[in-house]
């Protein structure tokens, strides 16, 4: 009888608990990371309800890990494209096609479309929580990003010397809120031709 080696169970914990978390990204997307349950999970995977606690362990932890992945997605599609460009308007504006992109293609991950607008429509209500604190420490994140350039591209002379970076961030976000709503629940195909056309009209 073959004995498997701790390296080898060690890697297949791994790709155990990757499949774990690339299913509850996906069925978040859809139903919230409150749509999140073990029961689900392990009759989605073929797995047992003990063979995925075993993983986590509770489901907070498993909505964390979600959202971890998430951003691991959401980075390398919008923020590492960019990330060589010149600092300013021209690395925004990187960014910004980034961020339509991520929203119209990213369906193999997020077939209910962003996880991130799922996630604030959910918990923003709700008291303080590992999970709300989660969500909003990443918007916050990606909106100081995004404030970092619009102040160079200010002082750059990029941008009206009467620009409000911490505004314009906040109308930046606005609009791929609306984005992904007119995306997933219109169904509006112009949707990201709408969303160029009010970028050229905030970054000129």
């Amino acid at each position: 009888m073959a004995v498997m080696s701790p390296r080898s169970s060690a890697a297949e914990a791994r790709r155990t608990r990757d499949r774990i978390v690339d299913r509850s990204v996906a069925v978040a997307s859809v139903e919230g990371l409150e749509g999140l349950t073990i029961g689900r999970l392990a009759a989605d995977l073929g797995m047992s309800k003990s063979g995925v606690l075993g993983h986590f362990g509770t489901k907070e932890t498993l909505q964390l890990a979600a959202l971890e992945r998430a951003s691991a997605i959401f980075t390398r599609a919008v923020w590492d494209p960019a990330a060589e460009a010149t600092p300013g308007l021209t690395r925004l504006r990187a960014v910004c096609e980034g961020w339509i992109r991520y929203l119209e293609r990213e369906r193999a991950a997020f077939p209910g479309g962003c996880l991130f607008t799922t996630a604030v429509v959910e918990f923003d209500g709700r008291d303080d929580g590992p999970v709300r604190d989660a969500v909003a420490r990443l918007f916050r994140t990606w909106r100081r990003r995004l404030i970092v350039d619009l102040r160079i591209a200010v002082r750059a002379g990029e941008l009206p010397p009467d620009t409000d970076p911490r505004q314009l961030a906040f109308e930046l976000i606005g609009l791929y809120m609306g984005l992904n709503q007119a995306i997933q629940l219109l169904r509006d195909p112009q949707a990201p031709t709408r969303t160029r056309k009010a970028l050229t009209r905030l970054l000129t």
